[in-house]
């Protein structure tokens, strides 16, 4: 093993352990590795950022401005406000929502379709009087599942695309990935919606009531006493029978921006005090009204001139711009005029106040603000409301232009007329100039993190591959598995690459698997497309934990999902794609 091997293995384990240990962003990591490579000279100063320009990242960023552009004008929505009847059976409802999840992760961002189609399973759950945990995690795994049936549907698809062009001169094309998707994408929801959401522990179910969807212990909240509160004077434990009365738990009272260290039974309460309590958000709001309390910051934001007030319930994904940040820190009511009242964290009591807390992946959090604006601030926060969305968006006059030039632009694109990333950045233009998408929220639509994270682990993929370090995993590879049938050498990798994909980003997952797939392939004397259709594969089909897919951490809050509970219904689905999806390839893509 050469010096250069040995320091790029010595930084890629580094940037795995860093991945796992998950204290970090894989974006702030990814980039980090790269600049250590450029300093090292294992990376050349010509290809520092090359990664940035490489059409695997250009097609993504693209990918999800059309995604957002297809939910804006409405054209989604007109099919899904059809899902939600009654008398469905559980899995007939979970068999519908996956095939209609599936088809919509095909053609725009899988985290995407998700979020849209939470809010319709959740209105659904409340409707049938049935724990939304039944449901939501078979329609996350059928997103992640319809990604793999195009090109376009998920970014391991996208970065081995570009991989087969850059090592034979002609890529997969936008359907080539279906016969393969399609038959993993009908097994695995059949899987999910006939037998499978019923391995999902029944804990789940007391942890999410169909009418108490978001009572996982409630949120925290903080309420303000106004100066002609009738509370004054009064005790904290005196509210105690009529907090008992709506369900609410009052934790504790904060003066001068300072916490009463206990339950502040015994403080007496003063004007301007906040007191803390835990409850549903309607409950908070009964409570509230009943003892003329105000809810922190409704105050301020009844003075913005831009409309009536509304509360909302966010959950909030991988990699939202407030992930990992207060609402202090964004300055949240300042900036845009809107309150972060209370947060639900599967559970857990906050030990610092509200606006002060660093928010997590999967949060939910309550949000109060004027109804015109506060839909819009969720957005530029990157949260997933959870309330069902009007009808008004279903009704928008350009639904069926938006859907009309996406099609035009796939249609051209597959036929070989335009080259794909032309045919997306036409969409986006489009967009823009017919204000589908407007054009002051284009970037923010784009998910910086992981273009950051593909543009930084490009280049240390190709340095690792030049200086022969994926030829040296593959010749390991090959070694262990010698005098077996390549068909045996196959699924061997695809179960690590599915393995890895559990706990590192599909991303960066399939940047390293491509270059050892072709490897392995090119030291077997066989075709190199069977082997790059398994790691497309492979990297997207994480359903173990909560970390392995964006979407598998979105529905961890409203689910009430625990850590432990993903495997139980993903790793017999993991097994089932592996088994599927070989001898599929083998057919289509022959040895």
């Amino acid at each position: 093993m050469t010096l250069d091997q040995s320091l790029l293995f010595g930084l890629f384990a580094l940037v795995f352990v860093m991945l796992i240990w998950g204290r970090w962003r894989y974006d702030l990591i990814a980039f980090s590795a790269l600049v250590i490579a450029l300093l090292l000279g294992l990376v050349p100063t010509s290809d520092a950022f090359s990664g940035f320009g490489h059409p695997a990242t250009v097609i993504i960023a693209l990918v999800l401005v059309v995604s957002r552009g297809l939910l804006n004008s409405g054209a989604i929505q007109i099919i899904t406000q059809r899902l939600i009847q009654d008398g469905r059976t559980v899995g007939t409802h979970i068999a519908l929502m996956s095939g209609v999840g599936a088809i919509l992760s095909a053609f725009m961002n899988n985290v995407a379709a998700l979020a849209l189609l939470m809010p319709v399973d959740l209105e659904a759950a409340k409707k049938q009087k049935r724990a939304p945990g039944k449901t939501l995690m078979p329609l996350a795994f059928a997103t992640i599942l319809g990604g793999m049936l195009t090109m376009i549907g998920t970014p391991p698809n996208i970065i081995i695309a570009s991989y087969r062009e850059t090592v034979s001169g002609s890529p997969f094309s936008m359907f080539d990935f279906s016969p393969v998707g399609l038959a993993c994408a009908v097994i695995g929801i059949a899987f999910v919606a006939f037998g499978g959401w019923k391995l999902v522990p029944t804990g789940s179910d007391s942890k999410n009531s169909a009418e108490d969807l978001l009572d996982v212990e409630g949120y925290t909240v903080e309420l303000y006493v106004p100066g002609n509160a009738s509370v004054i004077e009064k005790t904290v434990g005196s509210l105690y029978e009529e907090a008992d009365n709506f369900d609410v738990l009052i934790l504790g009272l904060v003066r001068n921006g300072k916490r009463f260290p206990g339950f502040s039974e015994n403080q007496t309460i003063r004007a301007a005090d906040i007191i803390i309590v835990e409850a549903t958000a309607d409950n908070a709001d009964k409570f509230r009204g009943e003892v003329n309390l105000e809810f922190f910051g409704e105050k301020v934001a009844k003075n913005e001139p831009t409309g009536g007030m509304s509360l909302l319930e966010v959950v909030v994904p991988v990699d939202s711009r407030i992930e990992g940040r207060s609402a202090i820190q964004l300055r949240l009511r300042a900036r845009r005029g809107i309150s972060l009242l209370g947060i639900s964290r599967q559970g857990r009591r906050l030990t610092t106040r509200v606006r002060h807390t660093k928010i997590e992946a999967g949060d939910i959090l309550l949000l109060i603000g004027p109804a015109d604006i506060l839909t819009d601030v969720a957005n530029w926060l990157g949260c997933h409301a959870l309330a069902k969305r009007g009808l008004q968006i279903t009704q928008h006059r350009k639904a069926w232009l938006a859907v009309g030039i996406f099609a035009a632009a796939i249609t051209t694109a597959s036929l070989g007329m335009v080259y794909l990333a032309t045919a997306l950045a036409a969409v986006v233009v489009l967009y823009a100039v017919l204000d589908i998408v407007p054009l002051r929220t284009v970037y923010d639509n784009i998910e910086w993190p992981v273009i950051i994270l593909l543009g930084s682990m490009l280049p240390l993929g190709k340095a690792l591959e030049q200086s022969g370090g994926t030829a040296l995993i593959a010749t390991q590879i090959v070694s262990l598995t010698e005098g077996m049938h390549a068909a045996i050498v196959l699924t061997a990798l695809m179960v690590v690459v599915m393995t890895l994909s559990d706990v590192l980003n599909n991303t960066a997952t399939a940047v390293i698997g491509a270059p050892i797939a072709v490897d392995v392939a090119g030291k077997l004397g066989v075709s190199s497309d069977p082997f790059l259709m398994a790691v497309a594969v492979a990297a997207s089909c994480a359903f173990l934990t909560p970390i392995g897919h964006k979407n598998n951490t979105l529905i961890m809050g409203p689910g009430g999902y625990s850590f432990g509970d993903y495997w139980r219904m993903g790793l017999p689905l993991e097994l089932l794609v592996v088994a599927v999806a070989i001898p599929t390839i083998l057919f289509v893509w022959p040895l």
